[in-house]
């Protein structure tokens, strides 16, 4: 299943693998792309993971839909889940 973080086109370090360098750099240039998507999207430990980053993947694509900057973008990696069934995915 893909994995999706928000970033920001100006952002050297990669979210999935420099996690530190980039939430540092990220929030010392005040985009704060962790604070900004939980106040977006609305989870929930009750949810399987593959729920999770459905509603991730989702509140990701409502910022970019309204960032007439285009300051925001997605990034995305290949990731194995568990095998919890999901409550949103027919069949996942």
């Amino acid at each position: 299943m893909m994995q999706h973080m928000l970033t920001t086109v100006d952002n050297p370090f990669d979210p999935f693998t420099e996690f530190d360098a980039w939430d540092s750099w990220d929030r010392t240039n005040g985009y704060c792309c962790s604070a900004y998507l939980s106040r977006v999207v609305k989870s929930s430990d009750e949810l399987s993971e593959a729920d999770q980053m459905l509603l991730i993947e989702q509140g990701i694509d409502d910022i970019l839909k309204y960032d007439p900057l285009d300051v925001y973008k997605k990034v995305s990696k290949e990731v194995d889940i568990d095998n919890q069934p999901s409550k949103l995915i027919p069949g996942v």
